[in-house]
């Protein structure tokens, strides 16, 4: 196992807040030897990167994940222990939990660490172009196929595909992925030549896969395979004593880039708002308010936080008669239905609803039917039954 040298600025440390700890460090040092990573936290220009061994001259630098909370250290010490196993894994969280960064450090920490990481954002791509993306094409596939081109499964052979809101994969293309999870071979567009990869896929989202394989919109086989382990990402509101820590360190960042001299400091009252608020948009949204307070203040002391910078600081003007909306006249009906004889109050209701649909369908029976939640047939049979009060 390699020798984990830990290069620490105690002073800098304790500028983020972070608990010096024999605990902290023997969980720092059980995570760093899992990793086969040189760990380094630089604290001089206020950032830590993970710098993995490599036989190349090209440092990779992975991006920063910071916390001391035991819902952070219970996520990363599952993440470390599952990175090694080549085997899928689903990770679940809100937006802005860093699930992205949860794949990357996945992947780094794996025995495929020296292989490309390849991501693949799927809500970002149309049905139409995801299966070119993914298996890539042949020439004369398509119109506008002028030579063949590798999808991201080739691209990320002997490494990881990092697959984001794998939710919004269409189903069709979903089992051509379970295809290569179960016997890692696919096809490119416009071939029927099978290509095997070597690719350990990572997936995330934000939605409830289940309940979509219940609805069908998600193959149950795709998920059984993809959730060899499911981790789940803790939510921002759930770390407690993390806002501080993660705070800071945002603030130091922007005053460094901004080229300030003195390191923000947040007040109690600003520190209490921080640590008060629910933070739907989690660690992305968190770095968004101090970033923005740092730059909006003039002093080292931040004492403003702006929640909401949509917030307009004028008076919205007022509105003439004209422009005031339209109350909708109080309808009746409930009360009119109520006192007729229960036949007879069903039987208007029946006719109502026929008659709104068909003004609203502009008499188009087929997408009035669709309207009421009716087939054809049984619109029809409604029709003919209430054709004389239609009319």
């Amino acid at each position: 196992m390699p020798k984990c040298n830990l290069c620490v600025n105690a002073v800098a440390w304790r500028f983020l807040g972070l608990d010096t700890s024999w605990g902290l460090w023997h969980k720092i040092l059980i995570i760093s030897k899992i990793s086969h990573y040189n760990v380094y936290f630089a604290m001089g220009t206020p950032h830590q990167s993970l710098k993995p061994r490599r036989s190349s001259a090209t440092a990779v630098e992975m991006v920063e994940a910071l916390g001391q909370s035991e819902a952070f250290w219970a996520f990363q010490e599952r993440l470390s222990r599952v990175s090694p196993v080549n085997r899928p894994v689903l990770l679940v969280g809100e937006r802005g939990t860093g699930k992205e960064l949860a794949a990357t450090r996945l992947h780094y920490l794996s025995t495929r660490w020296q292989g490309p990481l390849v991501a693949l954002n799927c809500a970002a791509l149309s049905p139409a172009l995801m299966e070119s993306e993914l298996f890539g094409y042949e020439k004369g596939a398509f119109t506008g196929a002028l030579q063949r081109r590798h999808g991201r499964f080739e691209a990320a052979e002997g490494g990881t595909l990092f697959l984001d809101e794998i939710g919004n994969i269409p189903i069709e293309i979903q089992e051509k992925i379970l295809r290569v999870v179960e016997y890692n071979t696919f096809e490119r567009v416009g071939s029927s030549e099978s290509i095997r990869v070597d690719v350990r896929i990572i997936a995330a989202t934000n939605a409830d896969l289940v309940a979509l394989s219940a609805k069908n919109l998600f193959k149950r086989d795709l998920l059984d395979r993809l959730s060899f382990e499911v981790l789940f990402l803790p939510p921002l509101r759930d770390r407690k004593g993390d806002i501080p820590l993660l705070a800071n360190h945002f603030a130091a960042r922007m005053a460094f880039e901004l080229g300030r001299q003195e390191i923000p400091r947040f007040s109690a009252d600003a520190m209490a708002a921080l640590e008060g608020y629910a933070w739907p948009g989690n660690v992305r949204e968190l770095k968004n308010v101090v970033e923005r307070a740092v730059y909006r203040s003039d002093s080292p002391q931040i004492m403003d936080i702006n929640f909401n910078p949509f917030h307009s600081p004028y008076e919205q003007a007022p509105l003439s008669k004209e422009d005031h909306p339209r109350k909708k006249p109080q309808v009746q009906e409930m009360t009119e239905f109520l006192d007729k004889p229960l036949k007879e109050a069903v039987w208007e209701l029946k006719v109502r609803l026929l008659e709104k649909a068909l003004i609203k369908a502009k008499y188009n029976q087929k997408t009035a039917a669709a309207a009421l939640g009716l087939t054809y047939h049984q619109f029809r049979g409604l029709y003919r039954k209430y054709r004389g009060p239609l009319k």
